[in-house]
């Protein structure tokens, strides 16, 4: 099995990439989404770390940008709780797809918490920052404040684009994007 971990910045558009492989897709942001609202076990966790700012099941973004607005280190004590679990999930998805000619890891923080192994190929998503900022805005719920803190606990693009084998510029154009990654597949999947 191939495994393909996207890199980039927030809002380079990694998970549209990731989803136009073709190939079973792992999306953390997704998985945290899913912990939020369904894992009593973690909310329980989280409600004890901040019992103030963590009022009710399922948890509401709302009240992490909070509890991220009120402290960078607080990045740090939620990733603790959830990581684990997104961890676990991670692993049934490769169980799960272990027949799979390719999977396709759409981890932010893949290299910063050492889940890529060394055969993984790393693909690097390049977008133009204006674009990027721009499309992030239309967000709901976007913090200009959260975006800074989170981009900050991210290692620096330059490194994520040296340690990647391939690049592709997201010009955020559906043609163009297919194109890439049909280019990149036949070298990954010929090599």
């Amino acid at each position: 099995m191939i495994r393909i971990g996207i890199v980039g910045g927030i809002g380079s558009g990694k998970s549209y990439i990731a989803k136009n492989f073709g190939y079973p897709v792992f999306n953390a942001d997704d998985e945290v989404n899913k912990i939020y609202k369904k894992n009593k076990k973690c909310y329980k966790k989280l409600k004890n770390k901040f019992p103030k700012d963590i009022i009710s099941f399922p948890i509401k973004k709302k009240e992490l940008y909070k509890i991220i607005e009120n402290s960078e280190a607080n990045i740090k004590k939620i990733n603790k709780i959830i990581h684990p679990e997104v961890r676990a999930s991670m692993k049934s998805f490769v169980t799960k797809y272990k027949n799979k000619k390719i999977i396709v890891l759409d981890i932010p923080l893949l290299l910063e918490k050492k889940i890529n192994k060394k055969r993984d190929i790393l693909i690097f998503v390049q977008a133009n920052k204006k674009e990027v900022f721009k499309r992030l805005k239309k967000r709901e719920n976007f913090n200009e404040k959260i975006f800074k803190r989170l981009k900050k606990s991210q290692f620096s693009l330059k490194f994520k684009k040296k340690k990647s084998e391939f690049l592709i510029k997201n010009d955020f154009r559906p043609f163009t994007i297919k194109k890439k990654i049909k280019i990149i597949k036949k070298k990954i999947l010929t090599k």
